[in-house]
């Protein structure tokens, strides 16, 4: 019984191998071929893997020459780039390598089925002997039968020796400082970049301004020879100055208190000129209107100004006396004439003093004043000669 299972069991994993096989024959797959300049480790049934993952395998491994052709097959789901290179990646010191197509597929173009890679666009991994090869090959080289032939390298070690003993310290402050200087000029590089880029600006500039700089540099050779041709002149001019400015110095000590005052008066005077700026500005406005009025009044016949006196303003002398005698006698003397003159004015409209407008006031309290006269005059004489009439 114990047999039977064990049969079955054989026979259920023997049908998924064929199974699996059969799957693996029948699933559709690409085609590709690449040449390698040596490939060690890799033999058919070599892996063939995309970002690590198992794709495909390996077909054929074939010298031609000096090269090897490598034929490999992958599942044709698995899109490669068209740019792609295939790579021999050795996993671990044991010669357990696989083939690598990157880098993996993201968008673009994609490797045809059957593609022909050449060695250009593939990689083969340094080998262990290659490195001790080149290790060998420096020692030969700074060995005595090179570099150290005549003891140049035995010198040089010598001297670095003699050099950098004791000064250990100093040595790791020395790197410690270029450290901090180099972080440093990382944490500003976004400056010096800016920098740099408007160095560049700037060089750009001047060198499509470049006829301009090179006018400018000629006018100022011109300058600088001129200044040279007379620097003669130029001496006695600075000597000159000297001492006019030493004058100078002299009549200041001599007369400070002096010009102290006359400081300390400019500035009163100065005081009065701002408070009165209104009407300087109004004087500056109106004298050379005043002043072409006055030319123009000159008569030169008879030798006179001849000028029209409107003292009075656009009143009658009447109301210009009663406006005087409203300013200096009580209201209860003024003549009843002035204020039947301030009501005439008032009927018929025309101009009233601010003092006939008092008396006007006044009238509307009381039927008369002064004389003892009530009621208004139909037409009372508006006249000086009428006013003096009706005071008598």
């Amino acid at each position: 019984m114990k047999r039977l299972r064990v049969l079955l069991a054989g026979l259920g994993v023997a049908a998924l191998l064929v199974g699996f096989v059969v799957w693996r024959v029948d699933r559709p797959q690409r085609r590709l071929t690449a040449h390698f300049t040596e490939a060690v480790g890799v033999f058919v049934g070599s892996d063939v893997r995309v970002l690590g993952v198992r794709v495909g395998e390996v077909t054929a491994v074939v010298p031609q020459g000096s090269t090897v052709r490598v034929d490999m097959r992958y599942d044709a789901d698995v899109d490669i780039p068209a740019d792609a290179q295939v790579v021999i990646v050795p996993p671990s010191v044991v010669s357990d390598r696989y083939v690598q197509l990157t880098p993996g597929y993201t968008d673009g173009a994609v490797l045809a089925d059957g593609a022909d890679l050449p060695t250009s666009r593939t990689v083969v991994p340094l080998e262990i002997d290659d490195v001790y090869q080149a290790l060998n090959d420096l020692s030969q080289a700074l060995g005595p039968n090179g570099a150290n032939a005549s003891g140049a390298l035995s010198d040089l070690v010598a001297t670095a020796r003699a050099n950098l003993q004791g000064n250990g310290e100093a040595l790791h402050d020395t790197i410690g400082g270029l450290s901090d200087a180099l972080s440093t000029v990382a944490d500003g590089r976004n400056d010096l970049f800016d920098t740099l880029g408007n160095l560049a600006d700037l060089t750009s500039a001047l060198a499509a301004s470049d006829q301009q700089v090179r006018d400018f540099n000629a006018r100022l050779a011109d300058v600088g020879s001129q200044l040279a041709a007379e620097r003669d002149d130029l001496a006695a001019a600075v000597r000159t100055l000297g001492t006019a400015l030493n004058d100078i110095r002299t009549f200041l000590d001599e007369n400070r208190e002096a010009l102290v005052s006359n400081v300390d008066g400019l500035a009163d005077i100065t005081g009065v000129l701002v408070s009165q700026q209104q009407a300087l500005m109004e004087v500056l406005d109106v004298a050379p209107l005043a002043l072409s009025n006055l030319a123009l009044s000159y008569n030169p016949s008879s030798g006179t100004l001849d000028t029209r006196d409107d003292v009075m303003g656009p009143y009658d002398p009447a109301s210009y006396a009663c406006s005087l005698m409203v300013d200096v006698v009580p209201v209860q003397q003024i003549p009843q004439t002035c204020f039947d003159l301030a009501r005439l004015l008032d009927k018929r409209g025309l101009a009233l003093t601010d003092q006939l407008r008092k008396l006007l006031g006044a009238a509307a309290g009381s039927t008369g004043t002064g004389s003892g006269a009530t009621g208004v005059t139909d037409a009372p004489d508006g006249t000086l000669g009428g006013i003096l009439k009706g005071g008598q």
